[in-house]
Protein backbone atom coordinates (compact mmCIF):
# COMPACT_ATOMS: atom_id res chain seq x y z
CA UNK A 1 0.00 0.00 0.00
CA UNK A 2 3.17 2.26 1.04
CA UNK A 3 3.95 1.40 -2.20
CA UNK A 4 1.31 2.04 -4.16
CA UNK A 5 1.16 5.61 -2.77
CA UNK A 6 4.40 6.59 -3.48
CA UNK A 7 3.32 6.02 -7.42
CA UNK A 8 0.64 8.61 -6.98
CA UNK A 9 2.80 10.66 -5.27
CA UNK A 10 4.96 10.64 -7.99
CA UNK A 11 2.51 10.03 -10.50
CA UNK A 12 4.18 6.82 -12.13
CA UNK A 13 3.20 5.06 -15.00
CA UNK A 14 2.49 1.86 -13.34
CA UNK A 15 2.74 -0.26 -10.18
CA UNK A 16 4.53 -3.42 -10.71
CA UNK A 17 3.39 -5.79 -8.16
CA UNK A 18 3.43 -9.71 -7.05
CA UNK A 19 -0.08 -11.48 -8.44
CA UNK A 20 -1.46 -11.98 -4.89
CA UNK A 21 -1.97 -8.49 -4.72
CA UNK A 22 -3.12 -7.11 -7.74
CA UNK A 23 -6.64 -6.15 -6.97
CA UNK A 24 -5.51 -4.31 -4.32
CA UNK A 25 -3.02 -2.69 -5.89
CA UNK A 26 -5.90 -1.62 -8.90
CA UNK A 27 -8.77 -0.84 -6.20
CA UNK A 28 -5.49 1.58 -4.67
CA UNK A 29 -5.14 3.05 -7.90
CA UNK A 30 -8.35 3.57 -9.52
CA UNK A 31 -9.02 7.13 -10.86
CA UNK A 32 -5.38 7.78 -11.35
CA UNK A 33 -3.09 7.39 -14.90
CA UNK A 34 -0.89 4.79 -12.57
CA UNK A 35 -1.76 1.53 -14.34
CA UNK A 36 -1.90 -1.41 -11.99
CA UNK A 37 0.41 -4.41 -13.56
CA UNK A 38 1.95 -7.74 -12.29
CA UNK A 39 3.86 -10.31 -14.03
CA UNK A 40 3.44 -13.36 -15.94
CA UNK A 41 5.91 -16.58 -16.10
CA UNK A 42 7.90 -14.89 -13.18
CA UNK A 43 10.78 -15.07 -12.89
CA UNK A 44 12.00 -17.36 -15.71
CA UNK A 45 8.90 -17.87 -17.79
CA UNK A 46 9.29 -21.76 -17.73
CA UNK A 47 5.41 -22.41 -17.07
CA UNK A 48 3.69 -23.77 -19.89
CA UNK A 49 1.49 -21.49 -22.06
CA UNK A 50 -1.55 -22.91 -19.98
CA UNK A 51 -0.30 -21.51 -17.00
CA UNK A 52 0.79 -18.27 -18.74
CA UNK A 53 -2.63 -17.86 -19.58
CA UNK A 54 -4.68 -18.42 -16.85
CA UNK A 55 -1.80 -16.15 -15.12
CA UNK A 56 -2.97 -13.70 -17.49
CA UNK A 57 -6.59 -13.76 -17.25
CA UNK A 58 -6.30 -13.57 -13.50
CA UNK A 59 -4.32 -10.56 -13.46
CA UNK A 60 -6.68 -8.82 -16.27
CA UNK A 61 -9.95 -9.89 -13.99
CA UNK A 62 -7.61 -8.71 -10.63
CA UNK A 63 -7.69 -5.35 -12.58
CA UNK A 64 -4.51 -5.75 -14.29
CA UNK A 65 -3.94 -3.06 -17.09
CA UNK A 66 -0.36 -3.85 -18.34
CA UNK A 67 0.88 -7.61 -17.72
CA UNK A 68 4.64 -7.87 -17.77
CA UNK A 69 5.21 -11.69 -19.02
CA UNK A 70 8.62 -13.10 -19.28
CA UNK A 71 9.53 -15.20 -22.41
CA UNK A 72 10.42 -18.74 -21.73
CA UNK A 73 14.12 -18.61 -21.34
CA UNK A 74 14.77 -22.08 -21.91
CA UNK A 75 12.66 -22.08 -24.95
CA UNK A 76 14.84 -19.02 -26.35
CA UNK A 77 18.46 -20.29 -25.95
CA UNK A 78 17.16 -23.78 -27.47
CA UNK A 79 16.01 -21.87 -30.82
CA UNK A 80 13.04 -22.85 -30.74
CA UNK A 81 11.68 -19.66 -31.87
CA UNK A 82 7.70 -21.17 -32.83
CA UNK A 83 7.22 -22.09 -29.36
CA UNK A 84 8.38 -18.73 -28.63
CA UNK A 85 5.92 -16.85 -31.42
CA UNK A 86 3.03 -19.34 -29.93
CA UNK A 87 2.92 -18.34 -26.11
CA UNK A 88 3.94 -14.78 -26.83
CA UNK A 89 0.92 -14.80 -29.20
CA UNK A 90 -1.25 -16.48 -26.73
CA UNK A 91 -0.80 -13.88 -23.86
CA UNK A 92 -1.45 -11.19 -26.08
CA UNK A 93 -4.67 -12.23 -27.31
CA UNK A 94 -5.88 -12.71 -24.22
CA UNK A 95 -3.95 -8.91 -22.88
CA UNK A 96 -5.77 -7.13 -26.49
CA UNK A 97 -8.99 -9.01 -26.31
CA UNK A 98 -9.51 -7.75 -22.63
CA UNK A 99 -8.38 -3.86 -24.18
CA UNK A 100 -5.00 -3.96 -22.03
CA UNK A 101 -1.24 -3.94 -22.89
CA UNK A 102 1.78 -6.28 -23.24
CA UNK A 103 5.72 -5.64 -22.25
CA UNK A 104 7.70 -8.73 -22.94
CA UNK A 105 10.51 -9.37 -20.85
CA UNK A 106 13.55 -10.86 -22.50
CA UNK A 107 16.26 -11.17 -19.54
CA UNK A 108 18.69 -10.03 -21.46
CA UNK A 109 21.47 -11.50 -18.75
CA UNK A 110 20.93 -15.07 -19.70
CA UNK A 111 20.88 -14.58 -23.48
CA UNK A 112 23.28 -13.91 -26.14
CA UNK A 113 22.94 -11.02 -29.33
CA UNK A 114 21.14 -14.00 -31.66
CA UNK A 115 18.66 -14.09 -29.11
CA UNK A 116 17.85 -11.35 -28.28
CA UNK A 117 17.63 -9.81 -31.87
CA UNK A 118 15.17 -13.02 -32.59
CA UNK A 119 12.91 -11.67 -29.71
CA UNK A 120 13.26 -8.16 -30.83
CA UNK A 121 11.96 -9.83 -34.57
CA UNK A 122 9.53 -11.77 -33.04
CA UNK A 123 8.15 -9.11 -30.43
CA UNK A 124 8.11 -6.60 -33.68
CA UNK A 125 5.94 -9.06 -35.60
CA UNK A 126 3.58 -9.52 -33.10
CA UNK A 127 3.34 -5.91 -32.24
CA UNK A 128 3.56 -6.31 -28.23
CA UNK A 129 3.27 -3.16 -26.76
CA UNK A 130 7.16 -3.22 -24.89
CA UNK A 131 9.94 -5.16 -25.02
CA UNK A 132 11.42 -5.28 -21.55
CA UNK A 133 15.12 -5.66 -20.44
CA UNK A 134 14.94 -7.70 -17.00
CA UNK A 135 12.51 -8.93 -14.42
CA UNK A 136 14.88 -6.53 -11.89
CA UNK A 137 15.91 -10.07 -10.52
CA UNK A 138 18.08 -11.39 -12.85
CA UNK A 139 22.19 -11.47 -12.32
CA UNK A 140 21.87 -8.03 -14.73
CA UNK A 141 19.82 -5.75 -15.74
CA UNK A 142 19.26 -2.80 -17.95
CA UNK A 143 22.55 -1.88 -20.31
CA UNK A 144 23.00 0.56 -22.48
CA UNK A 145 24.33 -1.72 -25.05
CA UNK A 146 21.18 -3.94 -25.04
CA UNK A 147 19.14 -0.81 -25.07
CA UNK A 148 20.98 0.21 -27.92
CA UNK A 149 19.84 -2.83 -29.83
CA UNK A 150 16.43 -3.56 -28.99
CA UNK A 151 15.30 0.07 -29.97
CA UNK A 152 17.37 -0.48 -32.83
CA UNK A 153 15.77 -3.76 -33.92
CA UNK A 154 12.06 -3.69 -33.15
CA UNK A 155 9.42 -1.90 -35.25
CA UNK A 156 8.75 1.91 -34.40
CA UNK A 157 5.35 0.98 -32.70
CA UNK A 158 7.24 -1.60 -30.04
CA UNK A 159 8.07 0.41 -26.78
CA UNK A 160 11.09 -0.15 -24.94
CA UNK A 161 11.19 -0.60 -21.52
CA UNK A 162 14.26 -0.44 -19.31
CA UNK A 163 14.65 -2.67 -15.64
CA UNK A 164 17.08 -3.91 -13.47
CA UNK A 165 19.98 -1.59 -11.93
CA UNK A 166 18.60 1.79 -12.74
CA UNK A 167 19.74 3.74 -9.67
CA UNK A 168 19.86 7.69 -10.92
CA UNK A 169 18.46 10.07 -12.53
CA UNK A 170 21.70 11.07 -15.00
CA UNK A 171 20.80 7.08 -15.90
CA UNK A 172 17.77 7.82 -16.58
CA UNK A 173 18.30 10.72 -18.41
CA UNK A 174 20.81 8.77 -20.52
CA UNK A 175 18.23 6.04 -21.32
CA UNK A 176 15.56 8.19 -22.37
CA UNK A 177 18.23 9.74 -24.78
CA UNK A 178 18.17 6.01 -26.43
CA UNK A 179 14.55 6.05 -27.23
CA UNK A 180 13.41 4.47 -24.43
CA UNK A 181 10.27 5.46 -23.22
CA UNK A 182 9.78 3.26 -19.98
CA UNK A 183 12.23 2.62 -16.82
CA UNK A 184 11.14 0.34 -14.26
CA UNK A 185 13.03 0.77 -10.54
CA UNK A 186 12.56 0.55 -7.62
CA UNK A 187 14.37 4.25 -6.81
CA UNK A 188 11.22 5.84 -7.82
CA UNK A 189 12.30 8.58 -4.79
Amino acid sequence: EAGCRLALEYDVASVCIVPHALRRCAELLAGSSVQPSTTIGFPHGSSCVRTKLAEAQQALADGGTELDMVVNIGKVLGGDHAYVKAEIQAVLAATRDAGRKLKVIFENAHLGQSHKLALCEICSELGVDWVKTSTGFGPSGATLDDLRLMRANTAPNVQVKASGGVRTLDQVLEIVGLGVSRIGTSSTV
